[in-house]
């Protein structure tokens, strides 16, 4: 992937992530949440990571994200109410902000591994030994996500059922 490229999508990336937490509406906020997986995708495509990238773009943006709108519309949350800036806590985390940055800059130099290049990644069949790991090694904590994920969803069906009487 060319720097300019990279740098495209780390910015796109960054700005919608920024709308995920900017974004008043809820709807709004997943899918800006939902651009920003895509880009992160486009970023793994442009490490020749191309199962990473596939199974971002059919597992986060896709199955993650329509449970998470779905969350949204069975709750029928409603746009946040605009509230007054404390004009303190602004400055506060601003200049908490620019403190991060500074130490960050400041790390990032002297770290010298950071300049080296990536070698290059050895072709094996990723697929089938992804697959391998998930249902020999994980098997359990894959099959107990999966009961959470289930036991969520079901929790919140019935926290949102309304009253009919």
């Amino acid at each position: 992937m060319s720097p300019l490229l990279f740098w495209i999508f780390a910015a796109l990336m960054l700005v919608f992530g920024i709308g995920v937490i900017i974004n008043r509406n809820p709807v709004a906020s997943a899918l800006s949440l939902v651009a920003s997986f895509l880009c992160l995708a486009a970023l793994f495509v442009g490490l020749n990571a191309y199962f990473i990238a596939v199974i971002q773009v059919l597992v986060y943006a896709g199955a993650v994200m329509v449970l998470f709108l779905f969350i949204i519309m069975l709750l029928d949350l409603r746009e946040e109410q605009r509230r007054r800036f404390n004009l303190l806590a602004v400055a506060g985390g601003a200049l908490v902000s620019l403190g991060f940055v500074a130490e960050l800059v400041l790390v990032l130099r002297k770290f010298t591994l950071g300049q080296k290049p990536f070698a290059p990644i050895a072709q094996v069949d990723d697929v089938r030994q992804i697959g391998m790991t998930l249902f020999s090694t994980h098997n359990l904590p894959l099959q107990v996500t999966g009961v959470l994920i289930l036991v969520a969803t079901i929790g919140v069906v019935v926290l949102s059922k309304r009253d009919l009487k």
